[in-house]
């Protein structure tokens, strides 16, 4: 199945195509109830790739959990982008953990090569937050 046919193909999807496109049996049926119907391909598609490793954290949230993330030294704690911390005499340092780009369950090896692009966005975008107005 190309993503061109993808986009055009409205048939009901199935828990095949589910398995196709990476996700579990819970997983499709979880998608069934908060739907309240059978979804399209196009939205199991989207499904997918939000439920995936890299969007949710599916091996590595539980870990993450376990985090410190107050403290009074605490500016942002981690959330969307990064962590920011004061380190004293006015100044911060911005903590960013790209836990999906690293060696994971899905890579044990080499992990994803899309995360220092990440990790500098990350950084940056909360730097900018911090800025005066």
């Amino acid at each position: 199945m190309t993503a061109n046919t993808l986009a055009f193909d409205t048939r009901p999807a199935t828990e095949a195509d589910a398995t196709e496109f990476g996700l579990k049996k819970d997983e499709y049926q979880r998608i069934l109830t908060r739907l309240g119907r059978t979804p399209t391909l196009v939205e199991l598609g989207v499904f997918s790739v939000m439920w995936s490793e890299h969007c949710s954290y599916k091996s590595s949230r539980i870990h993450l959990k376990k985090l410190p993330t107050t403290a009074p030294w605490v500016i942002c704690g981690p959330g969307e982008n990064a962590g920011v911390i004061d380190i004293g005499d006015g100044d911060a340092a911005i903590f960013k953990i790209e836990s999906h780009n690293h060696p994971s369950f899905i890579e044990p090896y080499q992990g994803a090569a899309t995360g220092v692009g990440g990790i500098m966005r990350d950084v940056f975008t909360m730097a900018r937050a911090r800025l005066p107005t």
